[in-house]
Protein backbone atom coordinates (compact mmCIF):
# COMPACT_ATOMS: atom_id res chain seq x y z
CA UNK A 1 0.00 0.00 0.00
CA UNK A 2 1.63 3.48 -0.81
CA UNK A 3 0.19 6.71 1.22
CA UNK A 4 0.38 9.48 -1.09
CA UNK A 5 -0.02 12.92 0.69
CA UNK A 6 0.57 15.44 -2.03
CA UNK A 7 -2.11 16.64 -4.38
CA UNK A 8 0.15 16.51 -7.03
CA UNK A 9 1.23 13.23 -6.39
CA UNK A 10 -2.37 11.80 -6.47
CA UNK A 11 -3.17 13.71 -9.45
CA UNK A 12 -0.19 12.01 -11.26
CA UNK A 13 -1.02 8.82 -10.00
CA UNK A 14 -4.93 9.01 -10.79
CA UNK A 15 -4.05 10.18 -14.57
CA UNK A 16 -1.80 6.75 -15.36
CA UNK A 17 -4.54 4.90 -13.99
CA UNK A 18 -7.14 6.90 -16.22
CA UNK A 19 -4.67 6.22 -19.18
CA UNK A 20 -4.70 2.70 -18.56
CA UNK A 21 -8.36 2.05 -18.53
CA UNK A 22 -8.15 0.94 -14.49
CA UNK A 23 -11.07 0.45 -12.55
CA UNK A 24 -10.83 3.01 -9.39
CA UNK A 25 -12.80 2.75 -6.57
CA UNK A 26 -12.73 5.92 -3.80
CA UNK A 27 -13.89 5.51 0.42
CA UNK A 28 -13.49 9.32 1.41
CA UNK A 29 -12.96 9.05 5.15
CA UNK A 30 -12.24 11.19 7.98
CA UNK A 31 -10.25 8.63 9.69
CA UNK A 32 -10.37 6.54 13.38
CA UNK A 33 -11.14 4.28 11.05
CA UNK A 34 -13.03 1.19 12.01
CA UNK A 35 -15.02 -1.98 10.95
CA UNK A 36 -17.62 -0.05 9.33
CA UNK A 37 -14.92 1.47 7.03
CA UNK A 38 -13.46 -2.04 6.72
CA UNK A 39 -16.82 -2.92 5.45
CA UNK A 40 -16.48 0.03 2.76
CA UNK A 41 -13.28 -0.94 1.90
CA UNK A 42 -14.62 -4.58 0.96
CA UNK A 43 -17.60 -3.47 -0.96
CA UNK A 44 -14.58 -1.56 -2.81
CA UNK A 45 -12.54 -3.77 -3.71
CA UNK A 46 -15.45 -6.51 -4.75
CA UNK A 47 -16.49 -3.68 -7.18
CA UNK A 48 -13.43 -2.94 -9.16
CA UNK A 49 -11.29 -6.66 -8.44
CA UNK A 50 -8.38 -7.32 -8.11
CA UNK A 51 -6.99 -5.99 -10.51
CA UNK A 52 -8.53 -2.48 -10.15
CA UNK A 53 -7.24 0.25 -7.56
CA UNK A 54 -8.44 0.98 -3.99
CA UNK A 55 -8.00 4.58 -2.95
CA UNK A 56 -9.11 5.06 0.97
CA UNK A 57 -9.02 9.21 1.43
CA UNK A 58 -8.26 10.42 5.58
CA UNK A 59 -9.03 13.83 5.73
CA UNK A 60 -11.05 15.44 8.67
CA UNK A 61 -12.87 18.46 6.91
CA UNK A 62 -12.69 21.44 8.33
CA UNK A 63 -15.65 22.99 6.23
CA UNK A 64 -18.22 20.61 6.87
CA UNK A 65 -17.73 21.28 10.94
CA UNK A 66 -19.80 24.27 12.58
CA UNK A 67 -17.73 26.61 14.44
CA UNK A 68 -19.04 25.28 17.78
CA UNK A 69 -18.67 21.11 16.70
CA UNK A 70 -15.96 19.18 17.54
CA UNK A 71 -13.68 19.60 14.33
CA UNK A 72 -10.74 20.25 17.09
CA UNK A 73 -11.11 16.52 18.67
CA UNK A 74 -12.34 14.87 16.23
CA UNK A 75 -10.32 11.19 16.88
CA UNK A 76 -7.42 10.96 15.21
CA UNK A 77 -5.18 8.19 15.10
CA UNK A 78 -3.44 7.56 11.57
CA UNK A 79 -0.95 4.69 12.69
CA UNK A 80 -3.85 2.30 12.96
CA UNK A 81 -5.86 3.66 10.18
CA UNK A 82 -2.69 2.77 7.80
CA UNK A 83 -2.64 -0.99 9.42
CA UNK A 84 -6.67 -1.09 9.03
CA UNK A 85 -6.09 -0.29 5.48
CA UNK A 86 -3.25 -2.42 4.76
CA UNK A 87 -5.31 -5.37 6.08
CA UNK A 88 -8.17 -4.44 4.02
CA UNK A 89 -6.52 -4.58 0.93
CA UNK A 90 -6.00 -1.08 0.45
CA UNK A 91 -3.88 0.11 -2.50
CA UNK A 92 -3.64 3.68 -1.68
CA UNK A 93 -4.24 5.71 1.16
CA UNK A 94 -4.21 9.45 0.34
CA UNK A 95 -3.91 11.58 3.39
CA UNK A 96 -3.28 15.48 2.06
CA UNK A 97 -3.06 18.63 4.51
CA UNK A 98 -5.30 21.38 4.92
CA UNK A 99 -3.03 23.33 3.09
CA UNK A 100 -3.17 21.16 0.23
CA UNK A 101 -6.67 21.26 0.41
CA UNK A 102 -7.75 24.14 1.41
CA UNK A 103 -4.61 27.02 0.39
CA UNK A 104 -4.61 30.55 1.53
CA UNK A 105 -6.57 31.85 -1.28
CA UNK A 106 -9.36 28.88 -1.98
CA UNK A 107 -12.78 30.49 -2.55
CA UNK A 108 -14.70 28.37 -4.35
CA UNK A 109 -17.46 26.10 -2.96
CA UNK A 110 -20.05 23.04 -4.12
CA UNK A 111 -23.42 23.50 -3.06
CA UNK A 112 -26.42 21.43 -3.23
CA UNK A 113 -29.65 23.33 -2.91
CA UNK A 114 -31.93 20.95 -2.31
CA UNK A 115 -31.73 17.57 -1.00
CA UNK A 116 -29.23 19.25 1.64
CA UNK A 117 -31.74 21.36 3.02
CA UNK A 118 -33.65 19.28 5.89
CA UNK A 119 -32.78 17.02 8.58
CA UNK A 120 -28.71 17.46 8.99
CA UNK A 121 -28.74 20.55 6.64
CA UNK A 122 -31.09 22.30 8.68
CA UNK A 123 -29.31 21.17 12.42
CA UNK A 124 -25.55 21.37 10.86
CA UNK A 125 -25.63 24.90 8.70
CA UNK A 126 -23.62 24.76 5.73
CA UNK A 127 -22.07 21.49 6.59
CA UNK A 128 -23.34 20.26 3.45
CA UNK A 129 -21.67 22.54 1.20
CA UNK A 130 -18.17 21.21 3.19
CA UNK A 131 -19.22 17.70 1.87
CA UNK A 132 -20.34 18.67 -1.18
CA UNK A 133 -16.65 20.84 -1.68
CA UNK A 134 -14.74 18.36 -0.62
CA UNK A 135 -16.53 15.17 -2.26
CA UNK A 136 -15.73 17.05 -5.33
CA UNK A 137 -12.23 17.74 -4.57
CA UNK A 138 -11.64 14.01 -4.05
CA UNK A 139 -13.11 12.96 -7.37
CA UNK A 140 -10.79 15.68 -9.25
CA UNK A 141 -7.81 14.54 -7.37
CA UNK A 142 -8.38 10.65 -7.69
CA UNK A 143 -10.39 10.62 -10.61
CA UNK A 144 -12.24 7.01 -9.31
CA UNK A 145 -14.60 5.22 -11.30
CA UNK A 146 -17.02 4.22 -8.29
CA UNK A 147 -17.20 6.01 -5.14
CA UNK A 148 -18.61 3.90 -1.73
CA UNK A 149 -20.00 5.23 0.90
CA UNK A 150 -21.86 4.10 3.95
CA UNK A 151 -25.62 3.92 4.86
CA UNK A 152 -25.54 5.56 8.09
CA UNK A 153 -24.85 8.62 6.20
CA UNK A 154 -28.07 8.29 4.35
CA UNK A 155 -28.65 12.15 3.33
CA UNK A 156 -25.03 12.52 2.53
CA UNK A 157 -25.34 9.91 0.08
CA UNK A 158 -28.68 11.13 -1.43
CA UNK A 159 -26.54 14.77 -1.78
CA UNK A 160 -23.86 13.48 -2.94
CA UNK A 161 -25.57 11.39 -5.92
CA UNK A 162 -27.26 14.60 -6.85
CA UNK A 163 -24.22 16.18 -7.10
CA UNK A 164 -22.65 13.53 -9.64
CA UNK A 165 -25.78 13.80 -11.28
CA UNK A 166 -25.89 17.61 -11.90
CA UNK A 167 -22.36 17.75 -12.86
CA UNK A 168 -22.02 14.79 -14.88
CA UNK A 169 -19.39 13.58 -12.89
CA UNK A 170 -18.96 10.20 -14.65
CA UNK A 171 -19.08 8.23 -11.15
CA UNK A 172 -21.02 5.19 -10.10
CA UNK A 173 -22.18 6.32 -6.25
CA UNK A 174 -22.63 2.94 -4.29
CA UNK A 175 -23.76 2.93 -0.93
CA UNK A 176 -22.86 0.00 1.53
CA UNK A 177 -24.98 -0.97 4.63
CA UNK A 178 -24.64 0.63 7.77
CA UNK A 179 -22.65 -1.81 9.97
CA UNK A 180 -23.89 -2.18 14.02
CA UNK A 181 -22.53 -2.96 17.21
CA UNK A 182 -24.11 -6.12 18.79
CA UNK A 183 -26.93 -4.11 20.74
CA UNK A 184 -27.61 -2.01 17.62
CA UNK A 185 -25.76 0.93 17.72
CA UNK A 186 -24.48 2.08 14.57
CA UNK A 187 -20.79 1.93 14.27
CA UNK A 188 -19.17 5.77 14.47
CA UNK A 189 -15.82 7.22 14.98
CA UNK A 190 -18.04 9.45 17.46
CA UNK A 191 -18.42 6.70 19.74
CA UNK A 192 -15.11 6.47 20.68
CA UNK A 193 -16.15 10.38 23.04
CA UNK A 194 -19.07 8.09 25.28
CA UNK A 195 -19.27 7.25 28.83
CA UNK A 196 -19.92 4.10 29.64
CA UNK A 197 -23.12 5.46 30.85
CA UNK A 198 -23.87 6.95 27.32
CA UNK A 199 -22.89 4.17 25.23
CA UNK A 200 -25.34 2.29 27.01
CA UNK A 201 -28.15 4.58 26.59
CA UNK A 202 -27.02 5.35 23.14
CA UNK A 203 -28.74 2.09 21.82
CA UNK A 204 -32.08 4.20 21.85
CA UNK A 205 -31.75 5.30 18.63
CA UNK A 206 -31.74 1.57 17.52
CA UNK A 207 -34.54 1.54 19.59
CA UNK A 208 -36.71 4.41 18.13
CA UNK A 209 -35.75 2.38 14.76
CA UNK A 210 -37.25 -0.51 15.86
CA UNK A 211 -40.27 1.15 17.44
CA UNK A 212 -41.56 2.43 14.27
CA UNK A 213 -40.99 -0.16 12.54
CA UNK A 214 -43.00 -2.07 14.70
CA UNK A 215 -45.46 0.34 14.76
CA UNK A 216 -45.91 1.00 10.88
CA UNK A 217 -46.63 -2.80 10.38
CA UNK A 218 -50.07 -3.26 10.19
CA UNK A 219 -51.42 0.17 9.50
CA UNK A 220 -50.46 3.76 8.41
CA UNK A 221 -49.69 6.26 11.29
CA UNK A 222 -49.75 10.30 11.14
CA UNK A 223 -45.89 11.25 11.00
CA UNK A 224 -46.72 13.96 13.98
CA UNK A 225 -48.39 10.93 16.66
CA UNK A 226 -44.66 8.87 15.27
CA UNK A 227 -42.26 11.78 16.30
CA UNK A 228 -44.11 12.15 20.06
CA UNK A 229 -43.76 8.54 20.46
CA UNK A 230 -40.02 8.63 19.21
CA UNK A 231 -39.63 11.91 21.35
CA UNK A 232 -40.65 10.15 24.44
CA UNK A 233 -38.72 6.73 23.60
CA UNK A 234 -35.81 9.24 23.91
CA UNK A 235 -36.76 11.64 26.63
CA UNK A 236 -36.85 8.31 28.68
CA UNK A 237 -32.43 8.46 28.53
CA UNK A 238 -31.58 10.98 31.19
CA UNK A 239 -28.31 11.15 29.02
CA UNK A 240 -30.25 11.69 25.69
CA UNK A 241 -31.75 14.78 24.23
CA UNK A 242 -33.43 14.42 20.53
CA UNK A 243 -32.58 16.53 17.78
CA UNK A 244 -34.30 16.03 15.03
CA UNK A 245 -36.41 13.17 14.12
CA UNK A 246 -37.98 12.80 10.32
CA UNK A 247 -40.08 10.49 8.39
CA UNK A 248 -39.37 11.08 4.43
CA UNK A 249 -39.88 9.46 0.64
CA UNK A 250 -36.55 8.00 0.34
CA UNK A 251 -36.17 9.13 -3.44
CA UNK A 252 -37.20 12.57 -3.15
CA UNK A 253 -35.89 13.46 1.02
CA UNK A 254 -39.52 14.82 1.46
CA UNK A 255 -41.37 14.66 4.67
CA UNK A 256 -44.27 13.09 5.11
CA UNK A 257 -47.54 13.46 6.68
CA UNK A 258 -48.37 9.89 6.94
CA UNK A 259 -45.82 7.24 7.81
CA UNK A 260 -46.17 3.55 6.59
CA UNK A 261 -44.11 0.45 5.06
CA UNK A 262 -41.47 1.74 3.00
CA UNK A 263 -41.09 5.41 4.83
CA UNK A 264 -37.51 6.14 5.57
CA UNK A 265 -36.89 7.33 8.78
CA UNK A 266 -33.80 9.39 10.30
CA UNK A 267 -32.98 11.06 13.85
CA UNK A 268 -30.19 12.77 15.17
CA UNK A 269 -29.95 12.21 19.47
CA UNK A 270 -27.18 14.13 21.49
CA UNK A 271 -25.98 11.15 23.81
CA UNK A 272 -24.17 13.43 26.54
CA UNK A 273 -22.58 16.17 24.64
CA UNK A 274 -21.99 13.39 21.47
CA UNK A 275 -24.00 13.91 18.67
CA UNK A 276 -25.27 10.54 16.54
CA UNK A 277 -27.46 10.05 13.77
CA UNK A 278 -28.89 6.64 12.16
CA UNK A 279 -31.58 5.93 9.93
CA UNK A 280 -33.51 3.03 8.48
CA UNK A 281 -36.39 2.00 5.99
CA UNK A 282 -39.23 1.24 7.91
Amino acid sequence: MRIISSVTAMQREARRWQRSGQAVALVPTMGYLHAGHASLMERARKLVGKNGSVVVSIYVNPAQFGPKEDFSKYPRDLARDVKLCRAADVDVLFTPADKEIYPADFCTYVQEEKLSRGMEGASRPAHFRGVTTIVAKLFNLVLPTIAVFGAKDFQQAAVVRRMVHDLNFPIKIAVAPTLREPDGLAMSSRNKYLTPVQREQSVVLWQAIKHAQKAVTRQALAAARLKDEIAQIVAEKPEARLDYVEFFDPGTLRPVPSVSRGTHMALAVFVGKTRLIDNALL
